[in-house]
């Protein structure tokens, strides 16, 4: 977003030097409603509406007799000398995909956690393989734990993850990823057969500022990146450029 408003601040110095100074006041403009609308917390809050509310409900979990939880990668972090730790984005999945497997076996069904991610930022270890030792940590069996280690995008997770679920034949799945990036992921796995229940391991809120605030630039950017992948998915599928649409896994 920062680049966007730099852009038009430039244009706008372009369109005066050629004397186009209408155009050029225009772009000025602009450039200020941006600024704030963003800024201030205005812009991002109407555009995040869509994407969470629709999962802000803790939703009731009607366990079957044999489960899979789906936990998505949020990247990772270097921690000093320390292995890789979840990212900042990536600890409320966690927790959450954790809190789900104990209410499953508290139910005393069947449940296994799908943990999918591959090293998307070259940090030298897939991101499942990072959540599975914090999961370890929280409880979780290694007997349980499922790792899918190739994806580099959510279109590869719900991908990779569709033979390891049809292998496993759950009678029922759980999707658990960001608030925010619910609506990409269903749509993505729902190409490959997979409708799960889904849950929202945190959600993100903008802030209300007089003055405009960095973190409102911030999540723009990531609201902006969730749009941009659905429209991405549906430009893809009229263009035939999409893999052919799975049939839906049997339950």
């Amino acid at each position: 977003m920062l680049t966007l408003l730099l852009a038009l601040l430039l244009l706008a110095a372009l369109l005066y030097r050629l004397r186009w100074r209408r155009c050029g006041l225009a772009c000025v403009v602009v450039t200020l409603v941006l600024l704030f609308g963003v800024g201030c917390g205005t812009v991002p809050r109407m555009l995040l509406r869509d994407l969470q509310s629709p999962y802000d409900v803790e939703p009731a979990i009607a366990w079957a007799p044999r489960n899979a939880i789906v936990l998505l990668g949020g990247g990772t972090v270097v921690a000093g000398d320390e292995p890789l730790q979840p990212s900042y984005f990536a600890d409320g999945r966690v927790l959450r995909a954790a809190q789900l497997y104990h209410d499953c076996k508290q139910a005393q069904r069947e449940c296994k956690l799908l943990v999918t991610g591959g090293d998307s930022q070259d940090h030298g270890e897939a991101e499942s393989v990072v959540y599975a030792r914090s999961l370890r940590k929280l409880g979780i069996p290694n007997e349980d734990l499922m790792l899918e280690t190739r994806s580099m995008t959510t279109w590869q997770n719900a991908q990779f993850s569709r033979p390891l679920l049809a292998q496993y034949a759950p009678q029922h799945t759980v999707l658990v990823t960001s608030g925010i990036h619910l609506r990409r992921a269903l749509l993505y796995f729902a190409h490959f057969g997979i409708v799960p229940q889904p849950v929202a391991g945190d959600w993100v809120n903008t802030r209300r500022e007089v003055l405009p605030d960095s973190w409102n630039y911030l999540l723009t950017d990531a609201v902006l990146h969730e749009y941009l992948g659905l429209l991405q998915y549906r430009i893809y599928n009229l263009m035939g450029w999409n893999a052919p649409k799975a049939p839906p896994l049997p339950t």
